[in-house]
């Protein structure tokens, strides 16, 4: 039997030294969460992270990297997931946008912060990430290739 993952992109907006995080509710839980969402059908990989950005917190996301692609077995459900996390920048911010439904706000906190309430965060991967793009890892956006069907 083929086994195939969830696809979900995910976005790293620094400013002043902290990130953007979304506050959110997922199975009764309240969690943080790097702005991140499902690929649709017939979807860019960019466009779907600009759109979740969008969604989720209100600003507009301009990528300029891709930090890492990141296999999640979720250990509590029958789940993984295929996470590619994009670098970028924030410079628009729509304020009378509302949010998605499961998005109690939009948050920038430190590294230290993010480190802090570990606990609460949605997955590893956030802070994962996070370090990750300390770390240097950014690599160009034309490393994906996109081939998608006008039908």
């Amino acid at each position: 039997m083929q086994w195939k993952p969830n696809v979900t992109v995910a976005a790293i907006a620094e400013r002043d030294g902290r990130f953007l995080l979304v506050e959110e509710n997922t199975d009764n839980h309240i969690v943080f969460n790097q702005p991140a969402g499902h690929l649709e059908k017939n979807e860019t990989l960019i466009e779907a992270v600009r759109r979740e950005v969008l969604e989720e917190t209100a600003w507009e996301f301009v990528p300029e990297s891709l930090v890492g692609v990141y296999l999640y077995p979720n250990p509590h459900v029958d789940i993984a997931y295929l996470r590619f996390c994009f670098y970028g920048v924030c410079n628009k911010h729509f304020s009378d946008q509302p949010l998605a439904d499961e998005i109690l706000r939009a948050v920038w906190m430190s590294r230290e912060e993010i480190e802090s309430n570990r606990a609460n965060m949605r997955s590893p991967m956030v802070l994962q990430c996070i370090d990750d793009y300390l770390a240097g890892k950014h690599y160009p956006l034309d490393l994906l290739n996109h081939y998608i069907s006008a039908g």
